[in-house]
């Protein structure tokens, strides 16, 4: 089974735990069976390998999620790289031509395209299966999974089957209407447009040099930046006329606000918080190293994270992205492909940043230009490089490292440190690779 999750999203809807690094789906909320915590991406992935070990995962994101990828899931996941966002046609396209041209792929193989973060039930995974089984027969060019709708939504596509049964032609495929129109969909036995599709590759490849100029992979990826904004709804399943959906009856939420998402955590609070016992429907999520203490609340939601605070009623915390924009943000914590970051304090000329290396793993060899570091290991063993020079590195170290030197880090163990940057222009652009000798 060949599939395609979109990893997308900008992570202004789940602020202040999410940003344009990490996006709601790389944010560890939910409980797992060994008792820490995991995200969404890795629940996904998790349940797709349990429908299918020997399924093909590619993952259709932006290059500033590539890290957080890495880091949750490994190295041997695939990854379709934009170069930047250019919405969901471009990215299934790019996508696409990856697996055909990079990973060869034949044409007549079925790929099944998801969202990477939909809160479902393993059943869902064995109908993903089903629905590519239906994308190789070829019945139809394009196959839709179609959610049974709970409630007259706004938010969602409908897709309007011509019978009832378990897979159907479809009659119309219609995209998010008004409140009266959704309920005039759902008495005519509309579904829920879920995102999610499978196709023949080569249907959905002749599409993008229908609709796209390019000759493969590497051309379409050079020339990404100039192609039209545009959503695989509006460019490619509007307009074609041999459709089928399968309906899918199982669990399924859009875990796309705060409000969804506290519905879907298995317990109230999630880091160091306390609630009395007149606190209802209150959802405490605390990354900060402070105590949270919640008093008699009502359907309220608490998130605390080192880029704020937010204390927001339920239903209204689904209108936070106003705000949002706003604020002036900085990244204040992310997670690398080699570990994570944290940034600790923020004054005019300086940066304190607390450092966490997975064992084996190092930062990029790299020098800057305008500022200083100072390295203090807090915990760890592993060994620096400073110009070429090596020496090993534990608690109580302190590694002096001037603007221009060349420096890396590389850890035995998880290794953690403070770096203090200093300088009068402290700016991520401000950072020069080289080859680790």
């Amino acid at each position: 089974m060949n599939i395609i999750l979109l990893s997308g999203g900008s992570g202004k809807r789940l602020w202040p735990l999410s940003n344009d690094i990490r996006s709601k789906q790389f944010i560890k909320i939910f409980k797992t069976e060994e008792g820490s915590y995991g995200s969404m991406v890795q629940r996904i992935y998790r349940q797709i390998k349990k429908a299918d070990p020997a399924a093909d995962v590619t993952i259709a994101t932006s290059k500033a999620q590539v890290s957080s990828i890495h880091n949750q899931l490994g190295e041997q996941v695939g990854i379709s790289v934009e170069p930047c966002r250019r919405d969901t046609f471009p990215a299934i396209a790019l996508a696409t031509a990856y697996l055909h041209h990079v990973r060869h792929i034949p044409a007549d193989e079925a790929v099944v395209v998801c969202p990477v973060d939909p809160y479902v039930e393993d059943s869902y995974f064995e109908a993903i299966k089903k629905l590519g089984e239906l994308a190789e027969k070829g019945q139809a060019n394009l196959v839709l999974m179609g959610i049974e709708p709970t409630y007259p939504s706004e938010k969602y596509g409908y897709i309007i089957p011509e019978d009832q049964g378990l897979v159907s032609p479809v009659s119309t495929f219609k995209e998010k209407p008004d409140l009266e129109t959704a309920k005039a969909y759902l008495r005519q036995g509309a579904l829920w447009n879920g995102g999610v599709f499978a196709y023949k590759l080569g249907y959905v490849l002749d599409k993008a040099h229908e609709l796209l100029d390019f000759t493969d992979y590497q051309d379409l990826f050079c020339r990404y930046d100039t192609l039209t904004k545009i959503s695989f709804d509006y460019a490619v399943v509007e307009k074609e006329p041999d459709i089928q959906v399968m309906r899918y009856k199982g669990q399924w939420k859009d875990l796309g606000t705060w409000n969804t998402l506290t519905e879907a955590m298995g317990e109230s609070i999630v880091g160091q918080a306390m609630m009395d016992e007149g606190c209802k429907n209150v959802h405490i999520i605390n990354e900060l190293g402070v105590p949270v203490l919640a008093m008699g609340l009502t359907d309220v939601v608490i998130s605390a994270s080192p880029e704020g605070i937010l204390v927001s009623d339920k239903e209204q915390s689904s209108y936070i992205k106003p705000f949002v924009d706003q604020i002036d943000q900085q990244i204040m914590f992310a997670e690398k492909s080699w570990g994570s970051f944290r940034v600790l304090d923020v004054e005019n000329e300086s940066l304190t940043i607390k450092v966490t290396l997975n064992p084996g793993h190092r930062m990029n060899y790299h020098s800057h230009r305008c500022r200083d570091e100072v390295w203090t290991v807090i915990s760890g063993r592993g060994e620096t490089v400073v110009d070429d020079i090596r020496q090993e590195a534990g608690p109580g170290d302190v590694i002096v490292m001037k603007a221009g030197c060349r420096h890396t880090v590389i850890a035995q163990t998880e290794l953690k440190l403070i770096e203090v940057q200093l300088g009068q222009e402290i700016s991520v652009h401000d950072k020069q690779k080289s080859e680790l000798p």
